[in-house]
């Protein structure tokens, strides 16, 4: 029986390594490492790396470097800044990766009670160690249930409202790729994790996230297989975003309400973008 990301008590086990980095990635992975610590000093807690470099999947040229920083304190403008040049530097020295991506968070925050199930639960099951002592000692073990569905990405309906402004705001076709780029990802795995609990397991791959997906909504399975390809090769189409946010994007939001509920609202911001 596949065990689908998950362990013999049915619980996820991490996913991506150190060792699974392809060989092409090795320089700016260890760039990534000695310009943090350069970065943050003694502010920093730990940094992770997440996403397909871990993961093995990367591919040169084509995929992006991501990044999760947890700091001692709560992230203030200058790591901000720090965080923003820290970027935009390994993505000009490296052309093996198109973007880099960081993740800013105080450890409190991502050990807490509110963050248990969404950025906990993302630390600890898909984020690889890269610096520091790993948080994911102290967060508890998870499984592909109802509950943590709808605390990583029961929030569709609200996040629905600011794609609709970037899209009306977005003007050329690399804007309205980036746009592609991340509404794809993020629908694809919205309808991943709708289904997650019934099928059982585990994926980060977008294009079985899709399969998964279909097999339990197959008048909708041709529209995710499309987001899922776009997700790998973004199109600067903006009529294919407008059927994000107006067709699939609300259609999906509904159905995930009323499986799995809303997402708890935070206090102040909170989880992941």
């Amino acid at each position: 029986m596949e065990h689908r990301g998950l362990d013999t008590d049915g619980c996820f086990e991490r996913e991506g390594s150190l060792g699974q980095v392809p060989g092409a990635f090795a320089a700016v992975v260890a760039a990534a490492r000695g310009r943090i610590r350069d970065a943050y000093g003694r502010r920093l807690h730990s940094a992770y790396l997440y996403g397909s470099v871990p993961r093995g999947t990367a591919r040169p040229g084509r995929s992006d470097l991501d990044l999760l920083l947890a700091l001692h304190h709560e992230p203030a403008g200058e790591d901000r800044d720090a965080a923003e040049v820290l970027a935009r530097g390994l993505d000009e020295d490296f052309p093996e990766v198109d973007g880099v991506g960081i993740l800013l968070y105080g450890k409190d925050t991502l050990l807490s009670e509110a963050e248990r199930f969404d950025l906990g639960w993302f630390l600890a099951c898909l984020c690889t160690p890269l610096l520091g002592a790993d948080l994911a000692e102290h967060l508890p073990r998870y499984r592909p249930d109802s509950l943590l569905a709808r605390e990583t990405n029961g929030d569709l309906a609200d996040v629905l409202p600011r794609w609709r402004r970037r899209l009306r705001e977005a003007s050329t076709p690399d804007e309205h790729r980036r746009l592609c780029r991340l509404f794809s990802r993020h629908l694809v795995r919205t309808g991943f994790t709708l289904v997650m609990p019934r099928w059982g397991g585990w994926t980060s791959d977008l294009t079985e996230s899709a399969e998964v997906f279909g097999g339990y909504y197959p008048q909708r399975a041709d529209q995710m297989r499309a987001a899922a390809a776009a997700a790998l090769d973004p199109v600067a189409d903006p009529a294919v975003l407008r059927a994000y946010v107006e067709d699939l994007g609300p259609w999906l939001a509904d159905e995930y309400t009323a499986r799995h509920g809303t997402k708890t609202p935070r206090v102040a911001g909170g989880g992941r973008t």
